[in-house]
């Protein structure tokens, strides 16, 4: 079956005594034994719980994983995959990284001996000068957030299999519908799914998906010793809103190229970022591994004076941090998702105080233009009439 019917059917049969379509939620902790030595299945609800399984059973499928692992946010998720490592191991990152993994690598497990080496992951030709004796991962995020970088995933992984190494990729921004990095030789896939496994910006969740016997067990007993696990009601709501995924996704790609290629076009925006267009960096290589764009872009307007006035005159898009809902959210990521990052790094690396990244919803694409370029008509006024 295709990822998009095995979403919809999540949860569908599971409950034989009822018949139940709508998986329960199942809220209780503790699960009564029927003997000394004997189990239903569940002891207490942090080691397993039948709704939150229904969530871990669905996205290992779908990112054709041998388990998955449910948590109480994305970052919870990084954190539990963190605890494979051991002081004095050395990991590489994806040099253009959600704000809030580089705060959990330096402000946190750095304290624990971790370190963490910041590399264009493009540029697999320099990855194997980059591994130390020390390095026991890569981590990835393709396209990066917010640049949109993309890297080789098959080339990556094979490279780490060569030195004996694991291949984490953050999978959010473009969902199992539209990529799947296990099948390209990861060992490990991570959701914030928060962003568009929810998609209704209403749960906070995070999903690990583990390929092999041997590391599911290892992540298994993380998941249950950390215990930063999923709720009942999160787990529910999370598989409702995986039901819908495949549909969402067409809609918010769609929405997107159109969006892109207006952005290009408008006096305003110096830079659009994003992998659907033909002329992308990595354009090829994206097409080759994926199957589909995501509605996430990024762009960048001619000066920073620019940008308050332009977010002061979105009406119909928010001004919010996070992204992947139905609604349409745009997001300034020198204040918001990369503050932690220093600002000599992030202007290094591209994220700048002129560039702005959307997360484009489902809503019609010309009420979206129209808002976009109402904005950007207006900052270009307020500026002074700034053009490139």
């Amino acid at each position: 079956m295709h990822v998009e019917t095995k979403l919809v059917q999540a949860g569908v049969g599971r409950d034989e005594k009822t018949g139940a379509i709508n998986f329960p939620v199942y809220y209780s902790t503790a699960y009564r034994h029927p003997g000394v030595g004997e189990s239903t299945g569940y002891d207490y609800t942090r080691t397993g719980n039948p709704t939150r399984e229904v969530v871990e059973q669905t996205i290992a499928v779908a990112e054709a994983g041998d388990a998955g692992f449910a948590c109480s946010s994305g970052m919870a998720a990084i954190q539990t995959v963190m605890g494979l490592f051991s002081q004095g191991d050395h990991l590489l990152v994806s040099v253009d990284l959600y704000g809030g993994t580089y705060r959990l690598f330096e402000q946190l497990l750095t304290r624990y001996g971790l370190s963490f080496t910041y590399i264009d992951m493009r540029e697999t030709d320099r990855l194997a000068e980059a591994i130390r004796p020390q390095t026991k991962a890569l981590f990835i995020e393709t396209p990066t957030n917010p640049l949109m970088q993309i890297a080789d995933l098959a080339k990556l992984a094979d490279i780490a299999r060569q030195h004996d190494l694991l291949t984490i990729v953050d999978n959010t921004f473009l969902t199992p519908c539209c990529q799947r990095p296990l099948e390209l030789g990861a060992d490990i896939v991570l959701h914030s799914g928060t962003k568009y496994l929810g998609g209704h910006n209403d749960v906070l969740a995070g999903l690990i998906v583990t390929k092999g016997a041997e590391l599911t067990e290892k992540v298994k007993f993380l998941h249950n010793t950390i215990g930063a696990v999923l709720g009942p009601h999160e787990s529910w709501l999370l598989v409702r809103g995986m039901k819908t995924l495949g549909l969402r996704m067409e809609r918010h790609q769609a929405n997107a190229l159109q969006i892109a290629r207006v952005l290009r076009e408008h006096p305003a925006v110096t830079d659009v970022f994003y992998p659907g267009l033909t002329d992308h960096p990595g354009h090829e290589i994206h097409n080759r591994q994926a199957s589909g764009y995501s509605g996430m872009l990024s762009f960048r307007v001619a000066s920073a004076e620019q940008v308050q006035p332009f977010l002061q005159s979105l009406g119909l898009i928010s001004f919010a941090e996070s992204l992947g809902g139905v609604e349409s959210l745009c997001t300034y990521p020198a204040t918001q998702t990369h503050a932690d990052i220093p600002k000599d790094i992030r202007e290094e690396i591209g994220v700048c105080d002129r560039l702005l990244r959307l997360s484009v919803g489902i809503e019609h694409p010309d009420d979206l233009i129209a808002d976009l370029t109402q904005a950007l008509d207006r900052s270009l006024a307020v500026a002074g009439g700034v053009v490139r």
